[in-house]
This record gives structure tokens, C-alpha cells and sequence, in this order.
């Protein structure tokens, strides 16, 4: 059976031995469905899009979360680096004021109430940080 020559319309893989036909990745018949080529290009240029789309508002929202931080540990540490002669409580506001020497400090005492220049206005958090009071 090896010797012998198959018609050019039959698909026989000389090498196993068998007929092959149907697992050919193309039409081996003139009947046999036309095998196209599915364009992808549409498909693949919408997926870059929307993943293009979804790291750009990550990479924003961090951005967004990592200036955050950086303004609250800017304002952490001027706050600790300033002069005050009593501790904190948690949960009060205080005002952070500049005097004319240069230096900082921190005090009770209102903005409306004395003739520092007023730097801010700050929370101190249950976990020890500053948080900034937005002023009315």
C-alpha cells in the first residue's frame, strides 16, 4: 500500500500512514468550506485602547494618592519640626504660624486672634498625623 500512488484529491499522510483530511488547518477538497482569515485588527486596537485607557486611571489615581501623601508627610513634618511647649490632643485643631525670624510654631490660639502669618490650620488624627483644615 506504501508503493502505491493516492490521487492528488485524497489527502493521505504518506508518513503515518493514514488519511489526514480533516485535521489539515486549510480546505483540501473543492467542496470544503473557504477558510478565511479572521481580521483582528479591530479587535486587538479596541482591547489597546481600553487597556491603555485602564492603566492611564491607575497611573493617574496614584499619582492623585502618592501627591497626597507626599503634602501630608510636607505638612507632618514642618508641624513636628515647629516650636510648641505643650502635647496635642487628639481630635483639637491647631494653627501652624510663621514668625518674623523665620521660624515656625504651633498654637491654640486662633487666626483671627493674633497678628502672626498664618501658615494653616490642622487636625491631629487618632494615629498622630496632621491633617490640613480646609479654612472657611
Amino acid at each position: 500500500m506504501a508503493d502505491e500512488k493516492k490521487p492528488d484529491n485524497v489527502v493521505f499522510n504518506i508518513e503515518k500512514q493514514r488519511y489526514d483530511a480533516a485535521l489539515k488547518p486549510y480546505a483540501t477538497s473543492v467542496g470544503a468550506p473557504v477558510i478565511t482569515i479572521t481580521d483582528t485588527t479591530a479587535w486587538k486596537n479596541r482591547s489597546i485602547n481600553k487597556t491603555n485607557h485602564k492603566i492611564n486611571a491607575k497611573y493617574v489615581e496614584l499619582k492623585t494618592e502618592y501627591e497626597k501623601m507626599i503634602t501630608e508627610f510636607e505638612y507632618n513634618n514642618l508641624i513636628f519640626n515647629s516650636e510648641f511647649s505643650f502635647e496635642p490632643v487628639i481630635g483639637e485643631v491647631y494653627h501652624l504660624y510663621k514668625r518674623k525670624e523665620g521660624n515656625s510654631f504651633l498654637s491654640l490660639i486662633a487666626p483671627e486672634q493674633c497678628n502672626f502669618k498664618h501658615i494653616g490650620s490642622f487636625y491631629l488624627n487618632v494615629d498622630q498625623t496632621w491633617e490640613k483644615v480646609n479654612e472657611i
